[in-house]
């Protein structure tokens, strides 16, 4: 008992140290003071690793002080004259909301000003918080029925719900594929189709695999970053290759084929399906899993948010524990999708080309530190991908 009081007073200092450190910052950067940084992509590295430890840290404390703390009890305690359909959603929105305001200075700092110091964005602090707000409105909304449907189907039952639960997770990542293509990103950003000389030649590369009629489009990823991107979202009808407006000025015609050569790779082999059956497997453990953490508590218990709580910290605990197995899974995909573009092409120099220009305009690097690549990338290193392409060309070199 003692230990676990020392955990949770620590989890709130770090909780509260962390954001009274950042809320002095975001003061700076909301008032336009954001000091630039050099393009120094180790830098912009080290600082964007530290702060994705500090994010998971953050995010396990609070779930430790929503799940077994004082702060927890009197949320309870606050949805009790509710009626008990009620209670489990008006708690999980506390939280969120809480969570939200907490995390605010440090999204500031961290999402907005971090990128204008190192000159990876133009968008104004008004835009910013414009989808800022967006994001957590949706993210509150989707939190609030979910939450209702678990806690419904944790009170039905008590013994069961982790089977209950995880066959409703194949559904809800199907809707989630179509909805989030069709409704959610266009809040965000404008998608049009690629036209001219650009939309025929990147036609004519998805025809010869047998979808030509995927869907190519043109994003204005300049709204919010200067990095240039491309990627594959939805499924069936709402499949979909997304090229950022960043991508398409400033690379050439000969280097965006074979990005989107890359990204028709994930298109053809279906990946997007790929990635849902991994979800799939890994709610399924998860879920599992902290049942068989909480014993007698989550049987017991069925009827209180905060058993709904202690489910989430100890999912999002196994979570932790099988992100390397995950990692691996999505650098393997993007190995396969690496040699589609290849063979699709026939011009790995050109890749390679386009590889580095990746990493200059996105201040990426090269390399990271493996134990970080192990656990948590979900691409392989540049320094790899390069390597790989350079030594694919050596063998038509030597023929030329």
């Amino acid at each position: 008992m003692h230990t676990q009081k020392f955990l949770l007073g620590a989890a709130g200092g770090l909780i509260a140290g962390y954001a009274a450190v950042r809320t002095f910052e975001a003061t700076r950067v909301f008032r336009g003071r954001v000091t630039a940084r050099p393009a120094d992509a180790a830098a912009y590295g080290a600082t964007r690793r530290a702060l994705a430890l500090a994010g998971i840290t953050r995010s396990l404390a609070g779930s430790a002080a929503l799940a077994y703390g004082p702060l927890g009890v009197l949320m309870e305690h606050s949805v009790e004259h509710l009626p008990q359909w009620l209670r489990a959603p008006i708690f999980a929105i506390e939280g969120f909301v809480l969570d939200t305001l907490v995390d605010a200075p440090a999204d500031l700092v961290e999402g907005f000003g971090l990128e204008r110091a190192y000159g990876l964005s133009e968008q104004s602090l008004g835009s910013w918080i414009n989808d800022k707000v967006k994001q957590e409105a949706i993210g509150a909304a989707v939190t609030a029925v979910l939450t209702a449907l678990f806690a419904q189907a944790i009170r039905r039952w008590p013994r069961t719900w982790p089977y209950i639960a995880s066959a409703a997770v194949f559904p809800l990542l199907l809707l989630a594929n179509i909805v989030v293509p069709i409704y959610i990103m266009p809040l965000f950003n404008e998608y049009r189709p690629i036209e001219g000389d650009l939309e025929r030649r990147l036609r004519a590369l998805a025809t010869r695999y047998g979808v030509g009629e995927a869907e190519i489009l043109r994003m204005d990823m300049s709204k919010q970053t200067k990095k240039a991107n491309a990627f594959v979202t939805g499924i069936g009808n709402t499949h979909r290759i997304v090229v950022g407006d960043t991508l398409i000025s400033n690379f050439p015609p000969e280097e965006i084929e074979f990005v989107v050569a890359h990204e028709l790779g994930h298109y053809v082999s279906r990946d997007s399906w790929r990635l849902i059956i991994l979800g799939q497997i890994a709610a399924t453990f998860m879920l599992f899993a902290a049942y068989a953490a909480l014993g007698e508590r989550a049987r017991k218990h069925p009827e209180s948010p905060r058993t709904l709580a202690q489910i989430q910290w100890w999912s999002v605990l196994f979570s932790q524990a099988i992100r390397p197995a995950i990692s691996a899974f999505s650098r393997s995909r993007e190995w396969a999708a690496d040699r589609f573009a290849r063979e699709a092409t026939h011009a790995p120099i050109t890749g390679a080309s386009a590889f580095r220009r990746l990493r200059d305009q996105n201040l990426a690097e090269d390399e990271q530190p493996g134990w970080y690549e192990f656990i948590f990338s979900s691409h392989p290193s540049l320094k790899a991908r390069i390597a790989a392409l350079q030594r694919a060309a050596e063998p038509v070199a030597s023929l030329g």
